[in-house]
């Protein structure tokens, strides 16, 4: 199981480290009062995805020494949104707390996994949470043991919800992912229906905004 997240000062040093500030136009002073103001340990900092998407986290995201990728087929990861019902908190800065990987839930589909989740009072992560989450937890990525995020989907221009549900997991370096990134954190995709033995379903008990 994941180990305990670093306190929220020193996640805020990392992002920073990383340069995610100023992906989200952030100055460091910025990010680090934010961080003061948390007073629950555990949390976890999240940047709002309007200031830093997807497409610009999940590069710095690394593990055992190779960095993360986005699938080639899913170039629109962008526009995978919060879901209806999931409110994510104003502000450039939010945290998450009472994080959840989801074990439990392996070889559920997302179409089961969202109303057990709600259902059970949690709400799951969006894409942008669960990069950060392995942002700073690496060894939350492991083999057999990954997530997906499912409070993050696509509408198509009808209003119905794309098929595809964005997850994190590791790469074996096999087709289009190339060799050389085998082992790397890779943010890519499943059907809505389907099931998969080694991806459980991430979510947390709430969303506190940051003062």
């Amino acid at each position: 199981m994941p180990t305990a997240l670093p306190t929220t000062t020193d996640q805020a040093e990392r992002l920073i480290t990383l340069g995610a500030h100023e992906v989200a136009g952030l100055s460091a002073a910025d990010l680090r009062s934010c961080a003061a103001h948390v007073q629950t340990t555990g949390a976890l900092l999240v940047l709002s995805p309007d200031r830093a998407p997807a497409s610009a986290l999940a590069p710095l995201l690394e593990l055992r020494g190779r960095r993360g990728f986005v699938v080639t087929d899913m170039t629109d990861v962008d526009a995978f949104v919060p879901i209806e019902g999931v409110e994510l908190p104003s502000g450039p800065v939010y945290v998450l707390e009472g994080l959840d990987r989801g074990d439990a839930m392996a070889n559920w589909s997302p179409d089961e996994a969202l109303p057990a989740l709600t259902g059970a009072g949690r709400t799951p992560l969006t894409l942008t949470e669960g990069i950060h989450w392995v942002l700073q937890a690496p060894e939350v990525l492991d083999r057999n043991h990954c997530f997906m995020t499912i409070a993050s989907r696509r509408r198509r221009p009808n209003g119905a919800l794309d098929a595809r549900t964005p997850a994190l997991w590791i790469s074996n370096g096999t087709g289009r992912d190339g060799r050389e990134r085998r082992d790397a954190p890779k943010v890519g995709w499943c059907w809505a229906g389907n099931r998969h033995t080694w991806l459980g379903f991430a979510s947390a008990q709430r969303r506190v905004p940051v003062t």
